[in-house]
């Protein structure tokens, strides 16, 4: 491989106006795709499976015009102290405002009126009218949401209060501002490690170019291939990440090629052939992590981990083709005076050692304290892990500052909390002999469970063969009760069901809550073992041992253990909420064990190849093994720690999110990020491999036959330039000083 792609660097170098102008060209389609393509709506959610997503389908089949699909909203009135909702005056506002609702968008499909549908609270300070739509939240015109909002606006100037909850008012969460953050402290860190503007330059243009085409194809695609809102972003965060950190890798290596002397093409090729396999094997286990998202069965997920996992294969397309081409353009440029200067100084035996060299000097020297400190330390992180509670988000969570938050509130004050989730039951009769029959007996079974403060009449379908019941829980949404009130439900249907033939079904935002959380539970393991399991191999191909890829998925976990812990600290728990903007603890989002493993796993995988093939490289070519982790860590920390540094801040810039999935998405993305580059890839994996020594490098020598020679580490591309392993490169032999030599020695 290192042969192919040295060549493919050279070639790229060479044809730079051609490569430069297909890219270009690239995204100019792209972006035209994207710009003519219609408005993106919200991606169709899910659950094949469940009972719920059972429940669901049967309702649009039974009962077509009810727009099960559709946006809801609920307008919360609270009355003046010492008046009531049913005062006339107040009466007569709602009403008006029933009536401006109604005739307010013709994509409205029904709309309640509190005083003869009982939404009126027992003490009469409350009432609520609720509104469906007949699309989703995402297709609702700007007209239709903006009447929505502007209701209420002349009832509070009589003295109501007037809040509005529902998915009718979700938009787009804008995260333009926390992108720009990102990317500027990603410049200042580029600026610093490579004290050239062009060349802090390079991997910013690249990473942007890439970033653009994925995200303008997803956009052009979104309404094709059903894509949410969500998936750009997700795109974005992690295609902006790696797009930076592959070219930092690739422009980095090229620095080094250029100061040990080499002539500019060829540097590229050398660049690209070594520092572009580790690329291309990290690029790989990134895909391997998003793709495997399809294990969990949920479309929406498996439809955003297939766009991310594209535009991280145009990410690694780019650093392979693109970077090479633009290092052309920047000639010697791309290594301002002062750092071409120290660049060579640090290649020269007689150099003062940096601070990668003199850190894994120090690990070599007290390898089980550090390792100790490691496994200790993110392992007393990881203790709140223990308490992990999930669920998914709902108004409630919201901060107190929106009117859908204040709505919740009112709703919970007047009515109970269980008003916020209520739970709509299925009665399928169509096998009963006697449906109203079975209908009054689900009723009747429903009101005797502990848990549940109301129960609708049965609502029969043109038909008569299915039945809609409301069920109100006493708890909120989100709570253990309601989980269990649900769970009772289910299991008094399977008794129904056997008396009457009558099957009954859960369903409505809550019971899909459930079964989403529960879904994504019973699919953490086998995607672990998948995603685990194939960069396993994967990394045992680059590496060619058996140790290594195993140090590096149990290191892995413990980082992942370790983010989940801080995770739930900080927004389950509430330490450090305010430092973080999280006004509302509570559950955490059921998709973020199963989402955070699958994208830092492929990330964490990017510092150990590109570190760890520093390592073997210089095993390889007759480096002893403690000399191989300082040689490694001279050529790689400082780049590796520019690049944690830099998906620290492009995934730590969604934090300031208004969206609290946003929000917990970067704060857990960031934290992972940290624990894995600086904690476990900087101190525990070079510990270990001073402990292990050469048995790190053990592969049996039956596998070492089966499996395929990729020769990441370039040595079949030295054979073919002539080159001796001591000779040409000036890496050989290096280990530092006399002293170090020595105390290398001992490794």
């Amino acid at each position: 491989m290192a042969t192919f792609l040295y060549k493919l660097g050279r070639l790229a170098f060479r044809r730079r106006r051609y490569v430069a102008l297909i890219w270009v060209a690239l995204l100019a389609l792209a972006g035209f795709g994207a710009a003519s393509a219609s408005t993106a709506t919200s991606s169709s959610f899910s659950i094949p499976g469940t009972e719920a997503q059972k429940a669901f389908d049967l309702l649009e089949q039974r009962f077509p015009g009810a727009s099960a699909d559709g946006a809801t909203a609920r307008v919360v009135f609270k009355a003046p102290d010492e008046q009531k909702m049913t005062d006339p005056a107040n009466k007569a506002e709602v009403n008006k405002i029933v009536g401006e609702l109604k005739s307010g968008s013709d994509q409205i499909a029904s709309v309640t009126d509190p005083y003869t549908a009982g939404a009126v609270s027992k003490n009469g300070s409350t009432a609520y009218v609720s509104v469906s739509y007949k699309v989703n939240s995402m297709e609702l015109t700007d007209a239709t949401r903006d009447a929505l909002e502007d209701t209420g606006h002349a009832a509070q100037k009589s003295g109501l209060t007037v809040e509005i909850g529902g998915d009718a008012l979700l938009a787009m969460p804008e995260t333009g501002a926390t992108e720009i953050i990102g990317v500027a402290i990603a410049a200042v860190v580029l600026v610093i490690t490579f004290g050239s503007l062009i060349a802090a330059g390079l991997p910013l243009l690249t990473a942007l170019i890439g970033v653009g085409i994925g995200v303008s194809t997803i956009t052009a695609l979104a309404n094709v291939l059903d894509l949410g809102s969500t998936t750009s972003t997700l795109a974005m965060m992690i295609g902006l990440a790696v797009g930076i950190d592959y070219a930092l890798f690739i422009v980095s290596r090229y620095r080094a090629e250029l100061a040990e002397g080499r002539e500019r093409e060829e540097a590229a090729g050398r660049a690209v052939g070594t520092a572009g396999s580790a690329v291309v094997f990290a690029g790989l286990t990134v895909v391997i992590a998003l793709v495997g998202l399809a294990v969990v069965n949920i479309p929406m997920l498996s439809k955003m981990g297939f766009a991310a996992a594209g535009t991280v294969a145009i990410a690694v397309l780019i650093a392979l083709t693109l970077v090479p081409a633009m290092m052309g353009f920047a000639g010697k440029r791309v290594m301002g005076r002062k750092a071409r200067k120290a660049a060579e100084a640090e290649n020269r035996p007689e150099a003062k050692p940096n601070m990668g060299t003199r850190w894994a000097r120090f690990v070599l020297r007290r390898p089980v304290w550090v390792l100790l400190v490691g496994i200790l330390g993110l392992g007393a992180i990881a203790v709140p892990a223990a308490s992990l509670e999930m669920g998914l988000p709902d108004d409630g969570s919201q901060p107190t500052s929106t009117t859908q938050r204040r709505a919740y509130d009112l709703l919970s004050d007047g009515f109970g909390p269980g008003f916020n989730g209520p739970l709509m039951v299925v009665v399928d009769t169509a096998k009963s002999a006697d449906g109203k029959t079975a209908a009054k007996q689900v009723s009747d079974e429903i009101s005797g469970i502990p848990g549940v403060v109301a129960v609708t009449p049965a609502q029969f379908n043109k038909a008569g063969d299915a039945a809609m019941i409301t069920v109100v829980p006493k708890d909120r949404p989100s709570s253990t009760e309601t989980e269990n009130v649900v769970h009772a439900i289910r299991d008094a249907g399977k008794d129904i069901k056997a008396d009457t033939g009558a099957e009954v079904l859960v369903t409505g935002s809550t019971a899909m809550n459930i079964d989403f959380s529960q879904k994504m539970n019973d699919a953490l393991l086998p995607y672990l073992a998948l995603v685990v399991g194939l960069a396993f191999l994967l990394l045992m191909l680059v590496f060619r041992s058996v140790l290594v890829p195993l140090k590096a998925a149990l290191g892995f976990l413990l980082s992942v253990v370790a983010a989940l812990g801080a995770v739930v600290a900080v927004f389950q728990w509430g330490w450090l909420g305010s430092l973080f903007g999280v006004e509302q603890t509570g559950p955490i989002m059921s998709m973020m064990p199963i989402f955070m493993v699958g994208v830092v796993f492929g990330l964490a995988m990017d510092y150990e190849v590109f570190l760890v093939t520093r390592m073997r490289e210089a095993y390889v070519h007759g480096e002893k093994p403690g000399q191989a982790i300082v040689t490694g860590f001279r050529h790689g920390a400082r780049v590796v720690t520019a690049a944690a540094v830099i998906m620290m801040a492009v995934f730590a810039g969604f934090i300031g999110s208004s969206e609290q999935m946003i929000k917990m998405i970067g704060f857990s993305l960031a934290i992972a990020v940290f624990f894995d580059a600086f904690v476990v890839r900087m101190a525990i994996v070079p510990a270990v491999l001073a402990l292990l020594g050469r048995r790190a490098w053990w592969l049996p020598s039956w596998l070492d036959r089966l499996l395929p020679n990729v020769d990441v580490e370039g040595e079949g591309l030295r054979k073919e330039l002539g080159e001796t392993p001591e000779g040409g490169t000036g890496r050989a032999g290096h280990g530092g000083d006399a002293e170090g030599e020595r105390e290398l020695t001992r490794v």
